[in-house]
């Protein structure tokens, strides 16, 4: 937990960090939240902050039980509260659910409006130019017809349709542009849904995705799930941007190393990776050159050029059982994980 700063006028900043507290925590600043927040902080050596500092040892965030159980309110209107091991159950928040489904059901909808459009405008096109054609051969043929048998008032209702067959045709290739381009942009936005902002890898929704089609195919494939140490203590003593300078650094890292093998951001520092067609032996000897390859990383500040100090990471890493789910999957490589930390961590356990 944070400690409390002083501005350069000398004065404490409470409101920033209590401001802090709510956005590591993961709470929205409601009435509620931001009391619990301000119990803590404007009285660290109280015996709620002292619990706090218990709880939230090696970065973990508080859940709403511990919240709970110090005496505050988690509002249902607020931003999501989980701890690293509510994140690690792997189900994405109902809202997020709610969100996605509307997202794919409103992409089919245009996906097929826009089809329906094309289709349209293909077997509409050369209606016009037909008409067209066909009232120009009927004046051509018919020269000495007089206009008492009507030929004039063909000629002017075959004009206003070719009018408004024209009109009609610039309107509907319109509609079919403006349905194309809404399909793209729901396109964007259905990746956007499952892809993690800072790093740009895909998210915890597209990695049970990609983990419930992968249990439909033969193979061997294993779960590994990887954290970064000590995380909070690059937060606390080099700031928020600092930190997500790592995470980004680390989420490239291992990208890179895992090639055509899913890595996710899961939650916090925490990431995720599905290997696929490949035993447990050989990806748990992928994972340690990774871990490998971040440990002898020298991290340093842009802004001074001073050493950051060594990153490292602890991973857990199991082979996938036929027909398991995901939670005892995710759940049995998580305790793996903690294995790792528990042995002094920047190490990979498998079993």
């Amino acid at each position: 937990m944070r400690g409390i700063a002083a501005r350069k006028d000398g004065k404490v900043d409470l409101f920033g960090q209590i401001g802090h507290f709510l956005a590591d925590h993961g709470l929205s600043p409601e009435p509620t939240h931001y009391s619990f927040a301000y119990d803590v902080i404007a009285d660290p050596h109280g015996a709620i902050a002292q619990a706090v500092r218990r709880l939230t040892d090696g970065g973990i965030r508080l859940s709403r039980t511990d919240i709970e159980a110090l005496g505050g309110t988690v509002s249902t209107g607020g931003a999501a509260v989980e701890s690293q091991a509510d994140r690690r159950q792997g189900e994405p928040d109902a809202r997020d659910d709610d969100a996605a489904v509307l997202v794919a059901k409103t992409q089919a909808q245009v996906d097929g409006f826009a089809t329906m459009m094309r289709e349209m405008q293909d077997e509409t096109r050369g209606f016009g130019r037909d008409l067209a054609q066909s009232a120009a051969a009927i004046r051509h043929n018919t020269p000495a017809i007089p206009a008492a048998a009507g030929l004039d008032e063909i000629a002017r209702i075959t004009g206003a349709m070719l009018t408004r067959i024209r009109e009609a045709e610039m309107r509907l290739a319109k509609a079919t542009d403006e349905a194309e381009a809404l399909r793209a942009k729901l396109a964007e936005a259905n990746d956007t849904a499952r892809r993690d902002p800072l790093t740009g890898l895909p998210n915890r929704r597209a990695f049970d995705e990609a983990f419930a089609v992968r249990r439909e195919h033969d193979g061997p494939f294993c779960l590994a799930v990887c954290d970064i140490d000590r995380f909070k203590r690059i937060n606390d003593v080099h700031g928020h941007p600092i930190g997500d300078r790592v995470l980004s650094a680390v989420a490239r890292t291992l990208a890179d190393a895992c090639g055509d093998h899913l890595v996710v951001r899961h939650g916090g520092e925490e990431f995720a990776v599905l290997l696929h067609g490949v035993a447990l032996a050989d990806a748990a000897a992928r994972l340690d050159d990774v871990r490998d390859a971040i440990s002898v990383k020298r991290f340093r500040l842009r802004e001074s050029d001073r050493p950051l100090g060594q990153v490292t990471v602890s991973i857990g890493v199991t082979a996938v059982h036929a027909g398991e789910t995901l939670t005892d999957a995710f759940d049995r490589a998580d305790r793996l994980l903690y294995t790792a930390k528990a042995e002094g961590r920047d190490r990979v356990c498998a079993a």
